[in-house]
């Protein structure tokens, strides 16, 4: 019998800034409707321009055409367009940038059609927008966006998503994310990476992006309202920190299955093994249907 799919996705910030990675698919609970998302373009590290478009719990494949459209006096104008036939995955553009106004759709011919929030570009990796994206797909991709895509409309859950846990009085997390933070220092050591500690502002962030995509079902790593991981990182109070990243997954249902998912994927799994991270936190929450969001942050301090 076919298994159905989770999904993963993750974003890498050097210096405060965020630079989009890799993202994928990893074994879940029960399929979603077939949703087709684009995330709003973003300014990596590199200084390039990058827009991303996925299909989620689709099953067949179908050609995705991804088109760069640029804010405009008069008709707005298409910068690129790219297309890829895939399942479920992700169609990744890259190009040189200039600045300006600029948003994505995104177009499945199996009738899925998505647009993303329109956002001004500097053309710098500090002029990264902080729109609402991301993320997710096999790992045939190369990036997750930092931008806000636009789904076809799925009915909220009605009622608060919890965690699977209760964290304990004066520590920091619950049981199950404390044995995220453990698989994944036990794979940082093989690699000859110090152990993370879990802190507890990064927890904080980590568990209220994994509570508001479980109650508003969506799955990105920029907020509904518009709030990029790191916006989420300083609003819990963490301060300082001089390179951050994020893995979110979703419908994983334990800690070694979400954790066995991001070290099969190149992105995710760059994050956990990059050395110079020195402190994380790790969100769980269950929507509705019981199917878990999980997110980790990662900060150098």
């Amino acid at each position: 019998m076919r298994r159905p799919l989770g999904v993963l996705a993750c974003l890498v910030s050097v210096a405060a800034v965020s630079a989009p990675v890799a993202t994928a698919h990893a074994a879940a609970a029960p399929q979603a409707e077939c949703r087709l998302t684009v995330a709003a373009p973003a300014v990596a590290a590199t200084g390039r321009l990058q827009v991303s478009a996925d299909r989620l719990d689709c099953g067949d494949r179908a050609l995705v055409r991804v088109r760069l459209m640029r804010a405009v006096a008069g008709p707005d104008r298409v910068v690129r367009s790219g297309a890829k036939r895939i399942g479920d995955g992700r169609v990744t553009m890259t190009l040189p940038c200039a600045p300006g106004v600029y948003y994505a759709t995104a177009t499945d011919y199996r009738g899925l059609s998505a647009k993303s929030k329109a956002v001004r570009l500097s053309c710098s990796p500090a002029g990264t927008p902080t729109a609402t994206p991301t993320p997710t797909a096999t790992p045939t991709a190369t990036a997750t966006p930092t931008a806000s895509p636009t789904a076809p409309a799925t009915p909220a859950p009605s009622a608060t998503p919890t965690s699977p846990g209760t964290p304990p009085a004066g520590g920091v997390g619950t049981a199950e994310e404390n044995e995220v933070v453990r698989l994944t220092n036990a794979e940082r050591a093989k690699g000859g990476c110090q152990p993370l500690k879990h802190d507890a502002q990064l927890r904080k962030a980590a568990f209220g992006h994994s509570s508001d995509m479980a109650t508003q079902n969506y799955f990105n790593h920029t907020s509904k309202d518009g709030r990029s991981f790191m916006d989420r990182i300083r609003g819990a109070g963490f301060t300082g920190g001089t390179a951050f990243a994020e893995n979110i997954a979703l419908g994983q249902p334990t800690p070694a299955a979400v954790v066995s998912a991001w070290m099969k994927s190149s992105g995710h799994r760059a994050n956990i093994m990059n050395c110079k991270y020195t402190v994380i936190g790790v969100g769980a929450a269950k929507n509705t249907q019981g199917r878990i969001y999980w997110t980790q942050n990662f900060a150098a301090r």
